[in-house]
């Protein structure tokens, strides 16, 4: 596998083209020599042709690795399966209707609400669903779908039980039918990215389905049958990586750096989270559908699904700031490539710090986000912060948040560092 030159098409890649300097000329003026133009040398090509052979070897290396461990991992045999709540309802069925009248009534008084007499009134509805070749139906809404907003003309999916001798015909709300709204939500996108990014967003899309063939066909049927969630978190990442980044921003020695340093982030952050989870003792039961999913899958380790989920999580972020720090180094290099490695490397890291603050306040509120329900409980709560913070629901997403920073922190200089090198030692540079 013989890597190209880093860059992009026209940065640098064509002959004969002038490279910008910081200050926006079309030409370049030598140190020393007035008015002079500076000249470009090639690197030493079998200099340049070592580096890129390591660089090559180093990516068949982690690709070997991940493709046996793909096959280790890969999951065989039956995987557990959820019963619905109804499942064992005879002849049970789901249609979809549409919503003709809705019918709201005061349901304050009935379960726990009629224990507080200061509770806020709660309202629930009677709809009328109307169903393809019958006749409509009358269901119970609870009180959270009608705060969701449910009106005349929503489409929702009803489960239908037949009667029987010891029963009658029930219909009963099941959920929302979203098909039309998430299809054009998702073609939006999609086309919004390959009109302003063109060939690389249509790259990238086709990366995304990659991605979700990954987690949907590998790393969840692996951790639903047993396989150690580390290891398929780690594996499935750089199969995830392997593909994506040559995928979306070509093959090439700049890409390649950027792998590599993504990859050493995502090795660090798998470490770190096992390391954070062990030493505080996280069991990764925080909630009811974690205690679900034990009864259901015994043979998932919940903790370890915490260091796949935060080494996922992360995924994208790291990627991110990897792949600007590659390209500041080549893209400062050849505005200027009589940079010394010193400053070079100081130059791309003045980028990244300025990337790192950005992306750490990304990581903490995305975790925040999706821990709102946790954090309003705190807000609740009438206990001390200091033992809030530590308590199992808290300190998961404390430790989500904290080694995704500190893999993404400590990425960037190792990324920076690697680039530099490769940069001076395949590029060209100005002549002495």
């Amino acid at each position: 596998m013989r890597l190209p030159d880093g860059g992009p098409p026209g940065a640098g890649s064509r002959p004969g083209r002038r490279p910008m300097t910081p200050h926006g000329h079309g030409h370049s003026h030598d140190v020393g020599r007035p008015g002079g133009r500076r000249r470009r040398e090639p690197a030493d090509p079998r200099q340049a042709s070592l580096v890129r052979a390591v660089l090559a070897a180093a990516v068949a290396v982690a690709t070997i690795a991940t493709v046996v461990g793909l096959v280790l991992l890969w999951p065989r045999g039956e995987r557990p399966t959820a019963p619905s709540a109804l499942g064992t309802a005879n002849g049970l069925q789901l249609v979809d209707g549409t919503v003709a009248s809705v019918r709201p009534y005061d349901c304050t008084s009935t379960g726990d609400a009629a224990a507080a007499p200061d509770a806020p009134a709660v309202t629930c509805a009677y709809a009328m669903v109307a169903l393809p070749g019958r006749d409509g139906v009358e269901v119970d809404l609870a009180p959270d779908v009608v705060q969701s907003g449910v009106s005349p003309g929503d489409r929702v999916r009803l489960a239908h039980v037949p009667a029987s001798a010891d029963a009658p015909e029930t219909w009963l709300f099941l959920d929302f039918v979203r098909g039309l709204p998430l299809a054009a939500l998702a073609i939006s996108f999609a086309l919004l990215v390959v009109l302003v990014a063109r060939l690389r967003g249509l790259a990238a899309l086709v990366g995304l389905v990659v991605t979700g063939i990954a987690v949907l066909e590998f790393m969840l049927p692996a951790l639903l049958v047993g396989r150690d969630p580390l290891l398929v978190g780690v594996v499935g990442s750089s199969a995830i990586l392997l593909v994506v980044l040559y995928l979306a921003h070509g093959v090439s020695v700049r890409t390649t750096t950027a792998l590599l340093g993504t990859l050493f982030g995502v090795a660090l952050t798998a470490l770190l989270a096992t390391w954070a989870g062990a030493a505080a003792h996280l069991t990764g039961v925080g909630s009811e559908g974690d205690a679900s999913l034990v009864s259901l899958a015994g043979q998932i380790d919940l903790s370890g699904l915490l260091v796949c989920g935060v080494v996922l999580a992360g995924l994208g972020v790291l990627n991110d700031v990897t792949i600007t720090q590659a390209s500041a180094v080549w893209e400062l290099h050849e505005l200027q490539p009589g940079l010394s490695a010193r400053r070079l490397f100081g130059s791309a890291m003045r980028i990244g710090r300025d990337h790192i603050a950005s992306t750490v306040y990304t990581i903490v509120f995305a975790y925040a986000g999706a821990a709102l329900p946790v954090l309003l409980l705190i807000e609740l709560s009438t206990a001390p912060l200091s033992q809030v913070v530590v308590s199992g629901d808290v300190a998961a997403e404390v430790v989500r948040s904290l080694v995704g920073a500190i893999g993404l922190v400590l990425a960037v200089p190792l990324t920076t560092g690697l680039g530099v090198l490769v940069v001076r030692l395949t590029a060209r540079r100005p002549a002495g």
